[in-house]
């Protein structure tokens, strides 16, 4: 396909898999808490606002904990398939790791999700609200190891090569790998961060549309909030991550600055835009600002980095692609910072429900969370390269004896059914985002026949509002 080797195909088969799947568990991550939050003021306030949320939100987390279900199933699947010599060397590692994610979050989930969406007028309000917590600590746990797992990948340690393969040592230095907990933080606020921005997308949504009910001002209003308050905690993560990826991975720093060499005596300018050239080994049409590099990357004036030519050229990340990855994720994050502070303004002057500018750049926000996640794991991974665990195992290394014709065919057949199948759930999931909030109904008197069996079961059957129906 397109000329490409079967170890690229392979590449972009797991990236494509990945990009999609990455989206559902952000969204489940934080409207797992967000539904905690919700039910608690429920329960503490007896505000009936609180409870019409919890119920319209639980609908659109069944939708993307189904999809989150299927989409993870098939990255799993891909490791033996595609990259059956990495499973081979390292599995002995990534294989318990992952168990360990089935054997608590997925356990803990299956246990009480059921509760969690059909047992409103069954169970207690205790007990229900319980079970909220325990799917949402479930969704954090599944954070946990995939991120354990991956960071290690990352940042190896705790282990021996015993045979040509991989035998972990020390479990703790393993799990808690130096890029671990860094990762770990980013990752969970930019699932908070996301997900924030899409309840808020939604409020404001409806009220561009007049639906001024206390329901969508409520969405809005916490939303903002949430922003307004983790943005700026996000991007203190982020720095500390950077300065833990400069001592770790400094090729990745140097490929994501487009950084090649230092000049004697200079300190490093920050690069706002450019093009990396791999082949003439410079950044072209720079955009720079001197000195802010040095503080920025190293906080210290006149600090420097490892350029680039300072690795052999099989050792260096493709600095082309990151470079742009990093600033897309970056970017957004800083308008994130904004809209949080406008929201702030605008709550300060009474104006935040009535601002249509507002309202239209919270609208326009609303993927940004889930944008900036897939450009930070583009730079993650592609920074990480050419290494599929740093510095022991070069990709190329760990891919499966396919050939180009099999990974086209089977990337080819990936596309189709996922465009299919996920763009299906991704509409139906907009549709009833749409549709917003009503008001909800007592069905405790439903009988047993009613009562649903899977998750996508808690979506309702018809999205469509009947005319006239809306109470705004």
């Amino acid at each position: 396909m397109f000329g490409l080797t079967a170890l690229e195909l392979a590449r972009i088969q797991f990236g494509f898999t990945i990009s999609f799947h990455i989206i559902f568990p952000a969204i489940t991550i934080g409207l797992a808490s967000y539904l905690v939050v919700l039910e608690g003021l429920w329960l503490w306030k007896r505000d009936e606002v609180y409870r019409d949320l919890y119920h319209f939100w639980v609908k659109v987390f069944a939708i993307n904990f189904a999809m989150g279900v299927v989409s993870g199933l098939v990255m799993a699947y891909q490791f033996g398939t595609n990259w059956s010599y990495f499973s081979s060397f390292a599995g002995s590692i990534t294989g318990p790791l992952l168990t360990y994610e089935v054997l608590t979050a997925f356990f803990l989930e299956a246990g009480f999700l059921g509760v969690m969406l059909f047992g409103w007028n069954k169970v207690g309000p205790g007990l229900h609200w319980f079970s909220t917590i325990m799917v949402a600590g479930g969704t954090l746990i599944s954070t946990f190891w995939i991120l354990a797992s991956n960071s290690w990948m990352q940042t190896p340690q705790g282990f021996e090569i015993i045979d040509g393969r991989v035998v972990p040592v020390d479990w703790l230095k393993v799990i808690f790998n130096p890029s671990f907990p860094f990762r770990l933080a980013h990752m969970t606020v930019a699932a908070y961060l996301a997900t924030a921005l899409f309840v808020g997308a939604s409020g404001a949504w409806h009220l561009l549309r007049g639906h001024n009910t206390r329901a969508t001002r409520t969405m809005l209003s916490m939303a903002m909030w949430m922003v307004a308050v983790v943005a700026p905690i996000q991007i203190g993560i982020g720095d500390a991550h950077g300065l833990n990826t400069l001592k770790h991975q400094p090729a990745k720093i140097a490929a994501l600055e487009g950084h090649w060499e230092n000049k004697p005596g200079e300190s490093l300018p920050l690069i706002l835009f450019g093009w990396p050239d791999m082949e003439a080994e410079t950044t072209r049409y720079a955009v720079q600002i001197p000195e802010l590099g040095s503080l920025i990357l190293t906080h210290e004036w006149g600090g420097t980095i490892p350029g680039l030519k300072e690795f052999a050229p099989e050792d260096r990340p493709n600095s082309t692609i990151v470079f742009w990855t990093f600033r897309v994720m970056v970017g957004l994050g800083f308008l994130m910072l904004f809209l949080g502070l406008t929201s702030l303004w605008l709550r300060y002057r009474k104006r935040l429900f009535q601002s249509k500018p507002f309202l239209r750049f919270a609208l326009a926000m609303g993927p940004a969370g889930l944008i900036a996640i897939l450009a930070g794991w583009y730079t993650t991974e592609i920074g990480r390269q050419p290494w599929v665990v740093y510095g022991i195992m070069r990709t190329r290394d760990a891919v499966s004896d396919h050939s180009a014709l099999t990974m086209s065919t089977t990337l080819g057949l990936f596309i189709v059914m996922y465009i299919a199948v996920f763009g299906t759930g991704v509409s139906y999931m907009l549709k009833l985002v749409a549709k917003g909030p009503d008001t909800f109904v007592d069905t405790r008197e439903q009988g047993q026949k009613e009562r649903a069996a899977r998750p996508l079961s808690a979506a309702p059957d018809d999205i469509d509002p009947a005319p006239g129906k809306r109470e705004d």
